[in-house]
Order: C-alpha cells, then sequence, then structure tokens
C-alpha cells in the first residue's frame, strides 16, 4: 500500500514545503498536488498529480498541455472525480487570464519575436484555429489584440473585411496577423502564403500597413514577412 501523504517527512509535503521554501522550490506534481487535495486509499495526491503529468503526449516541456484536456479526459484517471476535474480546469483557465494580454498596451514590437512570445502560451496548444488581429501605433506600439475567429472557420476562408475592421476603426496605421496551426507546425501552407499577398495588398488599398503574418506552432512561430518574401514588398525594397 502507497505511503499517505501525511505519512511523508512534513518537508516532503507539498504544503508544508511551499510554506517553508516559497511556491518555486515545488516541483510540477507537488503544485498540482496542491490543487488536487487529497489522493485515493492507493496512492497520494502527488503520486495522481505524476499520473496527470503522464497524460502529455506533446513535445511541450511545460504545463500548457493540461488546458487541452477535458474534464472526461482528466476523470479518466482514478482519483480525479468530477469535482477535483472542474476545479483543474479552472486552475488552467486563471492562468491563461493571468497571462492573457491584457497588459500588453505600451508594449512596442520590434521584432516578429516580440508579439510571438506574447501570444505563444495561449495559442500554442490549441486544439482549434484562432486569429489575431494585433493593432499597432505609428511606433509599432500595441494598442488592441483583437480576437477575429476561434475555431469556427478554417483561416482562408475568413473575410478580410473581418481582419481590417478593428484597425479601420481604430484609425490605425499598422496591424500584425496572426494565427495558430493546431496541428503544431508552424510552417505556412500555400494557401496561407496567398491569403497574406491579397490582405498586404487590400490593407494597402486602405491605407493600412500589414506589418506581417505570424503562424504559431507548438511552442514555436512562423513569420511569413521574415522567411517567406511577398512579391508585394520585395517592390518596395
Amino acid at each position: 500500500m502507497s505511503m499517505k501523504m501525511k505519512e511523508l517527512p512534513e518537508l516532503e509535503r507539498p504544503y508544508e514545503k511551499l510554506e517553508m521554501y516559497g511556491e518555486k522550490a515545488l516541483s510540477d506534481a507537488e503544485l498540482l498536488a496542491i490543487i488536487i487535495k487529497t489522493g485515493t486509499r492507493e496512492e497520494t495526491a502527488v503520486q495522481l498529480a505524476q499520473k496527470l503529468l503522464s497524460l502529455n503526449n506533446t513535445t511541450a516541456e511545460n504545463l500548457n498541455y493540461l488546458t487541452t484536456l477535458t474534464t472526461q479526459e482528466l476523470t479518466q484517471i482514478k482519483g480525479i472525480g468530477k469535482v477535483k476535474a472542474i476545479q483543474l480546469k479552472a486552475i488552467g483557465e486563471i492562468a491563461i487570464r493571468i497571462f492573457k494580454t491584457s497588459n500588453y498596451k505600451k508594449t512596442v514590437i520590434k521584432f516578429p519575436q516580440d508579439l510571438a512570445k506574447m501570444l505563444m502560451s495561449a495559442l500554442s496548444l490549441k486544439k482549434e484555429e484562432v486569429v489575431k488581429v494585433v493593432v499597432l501605433s505609428n511606433n509599432n506600439e500595441v494598442l488592441k489584440i483583437e480576437d477575429v475567429a476561434n475555431g469556427t472557420i478554417n483561416f482562408v476562408n475568413i473575410p478580410m473585411k473581418d481582419i481590417l475592421y478593428e484597425p479601420i476603426r481604430m484609425k490605425a496605421p499598422k496591424f500584425i496577423l496572426v494565427h495558430n496551426h493546431p496541428s503544431g507546425d508552424p510552417k505556412p501552407s500555400e494557401e496561407d502564403i496567398i491569403y497574406t499577398q491579397c490582405l498586404y495588398r487590400t490593407a494597402e488599398l486602405m491605407g493600412l500597413e500589414m506589418m506581417d503574418h505570424i503562424i504559431i506552432g507548438n511552442m514555436k512561430y512562423t513569420s511569413i514577412f521574415t522567411n517567406f518574401a511577398l512579391e508585394e514588398r520585395r517592390k518596395k525594397t
């Protein structure tokens, strides 16, 4: 029979360890065990958390994958019932909202990686396509990040007016388009590139400058403007 949490040495118990050494001293399993709270007759909360961590079938070496698990998948682990599964889902959503780009204002985008880092956690492990428009000022300061579509439509079928609406409404001079590839591979398809070319020309006619189109995969990204030079941009250089 497994050793119970109360039978562990005091400083090996997650609650006591956090109190003594701080939250950064805890492993992922120990942090999750604090949320799970109780184990079963056979396993401690830490052991249940380790089983939860074993569900990571992605290449990501972080806890982002937890936000993609459904309550049904979580309850497949013996000892994690409906209530614990809901608590874990709630914690995951809180984490997303904490790190959501609500504090992006005053951020200046100098390089594609600046924006990719801002949105990587929110988009890298999404199971559906998400499309965002990042509205910029003249000096590339982020004014707003607007969700255009979320899993309801194939990216290349989104009307361009939906993408350009917010920059035009705000009378902003520039914008960057961002979308994710649920497959995890951020390499743009031929359709992605053709759509980007058309959007670039359309934005130019509207007096807007399209600065980039960034595609986010599984903890990696591709800048179309950096890696796949557009014919229209080549003509200007």
